[in-house]
């Protein structure tokens, strides 16, 4: 029987129907360490040489760490993004990496707003204040009549899109694939990249880390930025230099920023964006509400599971070269 190692904490040992779509194909062998939100590096050797599948979170599956894996047939992340898995080394083993797209873009977008609205309405400022003794009605910052610029506009990015007409923003978007008739039902104005910096009141971040996006958000774009705008981060924390943001919103240039996801999980003790009280940032919990997560964790199983049965997850495999003569 083949066996699957778990690596999402909300997954191990829990039911429903993910494992039913595994075990109906003939999955019944879980390897289900206890412990955190990912697995260990010791949990992910001593796993993986027991694995043929991995439902796999943000764990880092290197070259090495795929090297204890001699009978690992499928890598499924529960999500959209894959840069904490080394695409190349898992091709040349000729493991197909899935993905879960469709699957989360609502939770995403529900967490940019929320950390936006978080930001302009002094949320979190004014619940502090007022359990400490205080009661000060400042008057706040609206979002309806602002000018959103979304950098990124896949899934995510459409349902932010989404979002913010509701809220009367104005949306301009940089993404090189272009979607007229969504542009046009949203009111969406297209602008080159340095040109969706200097034209938003917010700026959301929604790319794939990189090499080409890797600290796009550093000193020279923030400069571009207005002044008093907000950055909104749901994507990847390598999108940021992380040291130039807090210069820019240190020295008054930019407002603040909304981060759920930042460039070591969790942040050191001395990050110096912990200091500042106009930069909110929540656990790297934007794509993993209970339905989203339900939802991933239901299509990762059903790549496994097609992957077994011979049938190729069409729109879900990364490395789709190897479909050509692949078998379990």
């Amino acid at each position: 029987m083949p066996t699957v190692l778990i690596g999402p904490e909300s997954l191990r040992g829990k039911h429903g129907p993910y494992r039913e779509i595994l075990a109906s194909a003939g999955f019944n062998k879980f390897i289900e360490p206890p412990g955190g939100p990912q697995l260990t590096d010791d949990q992910l050797r001593a796993g993986l040489p027991r694995a043929d599948a991995m439902i796999a979170g943000g764990e880092p599956l290197t070259a090495e760490m795929l090297d204890l894996a001699p009978n690992l047939r499928v890598i499924a992340r529960t999500g959209v993004g894959y840069d904490t898995v080394d695409i190349a080394a898992a091709t040349a083993r000729r493991i197909p990496v899935t993905i879960t797209p469709g699957t989360n873009h609502g939770s995403v977008a529900e967490q940019a707003f929320g950390l936006l609205l978080s930001l302009t309405r002094d949320i979190v400022k004014n619940d502090r204040m007022i359990k400490a003794g205080g009661w000060d009605r400042n008057l706040v910052r609206p979002i309806r009549g602002q000018t959103l610029g979304i950098v990124g506009l896949g899934r995510i990015g459409r349902a932010v899109a989404a979002r913010a007409a509701a809220f009367e923003m104005r949306i301009v978007a940089f993404d090189p694939v272009e979607n007229p008739e969504f542009d046009a039902r949203l009111g969406i104005t297209r602008l080159g990249l340095e040109g969706c910096f200097v034209a938003s009141d917010v700026v959301s971040l929604h790319l794939p880390l990189t090499p080409a996006t890797q600290g796009i958000i550093n000193r020279r774009t923030l400069a571009l930025m207005r002044p008093g705008a907000i950055l909104i981060n749901t994507s990847r924390g390598g999108l940021i230099n992380e040291a130039d943001l807090y210069e820019s919103i240190r020295s008054g240039h930019l407002a603040g920023a909304g981060l759920d996801v930042l460039c070591n999980e969790p942040p050191e003790p001395d990050n110096p964006l912990l200091t500042l009280d106009n930069v909110i940032i929540s656990p790297h919990l934007g794509g993993i509400d209970t339905k989203g997560m339900a939802d991933m964790a239901e299509l990762a199983a059903r790549c496994v599971a097609d992957l077994w049965l011979g049938r190729w997850p069409e729109g879900c495999v990364v490395n789709n070269e190897l479909k050509a003569g692949w078998t379990w």
